[in-house]
């Protein structure tokens, strides 16, 4: 069953909107066509390239993503797969215009708001991340779930996602980046009621434990750690699975801090550890992880995102406090 912070939430959005969101024109129109979004601090966003054969594996992939689409351009699976395979290789901006597109066709697919939704946020617009993402949960309610195929297969070839789960962790998501700490717990837990398999586990609970430890409930996000043991069969999301031990005790920060920032892994590792120490009374030792982040190129990856978040907050903290001190 839903949770009424988050039924409310998302009922009074959708009472308000009546029908499916729609995007209104933004500033995303101006950018150069190399650039994919600005980010919080104003930093001008553009994909790193791939390496050579991830590049062409991927390159194929799309090809025959158009070719299957162009054969059957009102296939929502078609639309689905081709703004899938144009996101992996960086282009989140024509991918967010396919599932528009889709949207327009099948209004009531839930996987077209639930993937543009992750695409929003991705390109730091969170709030039409939530409206996707809210509108996606309202259409699954009271269906059962679905497994989500994969668009990069992990090492054993085994689906780990779920429709409905990955629709509640991307909107806790969104919620979390606009500090809506309340909501995000919300979201995560409708997420980690559908957690089916470890990877699931560790990846929600993760998220769980920081927003309650953001919110001051210590305790609760005490027992977010009790299912998490080190012989857990974690597949895809072991960055997460390292930062619960670490959380928990079982692993100290100063093993896990050594990491390169310049990965997806590396930068979800270190955003976690600031996150720890912020939480923890020590901001001063959390910033400089969170610049080391945002100094790299992964700006595609939720760890980077989230170190973003934290910065812009602080720069806009800083700023009210320079504004308030210069009227007096």
């Amino acid at each position: 069953m839903m949770r009424p912070v988050l039924a409310a939430a998302i009922a009074a959005l959708c009472f308000a909107c009546a029908s499916a969101p729609v995007p209104l024109p933004d500033s995303e129109q101006m950018l150069p066509p190399d650039v994919e979004a600005i980010s919080m601090l104003g930093k001008p966003l553009s994909s790193p390239p791939l390496p050579a054969d991830m590049q062409k594996k991927r390159e194929e992939e799309l090809a025959q993503a158009q070719r299957d689409y162009d054969a059957n351009p009102n296939s929502a699976d078609a639309i689905l797969w081709l703004g899938r395979r144009t996101a992996y290789l960086g282009r989140y901006r024509e991918a967010i215009n396919i599932f528009s597109d889709g949207i327009r066709k099948h209004p009531d697919d839930a996987r077209m708001y639930r993937h543009r939704g992750h695409r929003y946020i991705t390109v730091r617009r969170f709030r039409d991340a939530v409206k996707d993402l809210a509108f996606a949960a309202l259409l699954v309610r009271g269906k059962p779930d679905e497994v989500e195929p994969d668009g990069q297969p992990n090492a054993r070839n085994i689906p780990l996602g779920s429709l409905q789960s990955n629709i509640f962790y991307h909107l806790g998501l969104a919620y979390y980046l606009l500090g809506e700490d309340e909501h995000a717990l919300a979201a995560y837990r409708e997420c980690l009621n559908r957690a089916k398999n470890p990877d699931r586990l560790v990846s929600v609970s993760h998220w769980t434990y920081m927003t309650l430890r953001r919110l001051g409930r210590v305790k609760e996000a005490e027992k977010v750690l009790e299912p998490i043991s080190i012989d857990l069969d974690v597949i895809e999301n072991i960055p997460y699975h390292k930062l619960l031990l670490m959380y928990g005790g079982e692993i100290a920060p100063e093993e896990l801090v050594k990491q390169d920032a310049n990965t997806t892994e590396g930068a979800t590792i270190l955003y976690g550890i600031g996150n720890w120490y912020f939480y923890n009374g020590q901001p001063d030792r959390a910033r400089p992880l969170w610049q080391k982040i945002v100094d790299r190129s992964q700006w595609a990856s939720f760890g980077y995102i989230a170190a973003e978040a934290e910065l812009a907050r602080d720069q806009a903290h800083a700023f009210r406090q320079s504004a308030v001190a210069g009227r007096e």
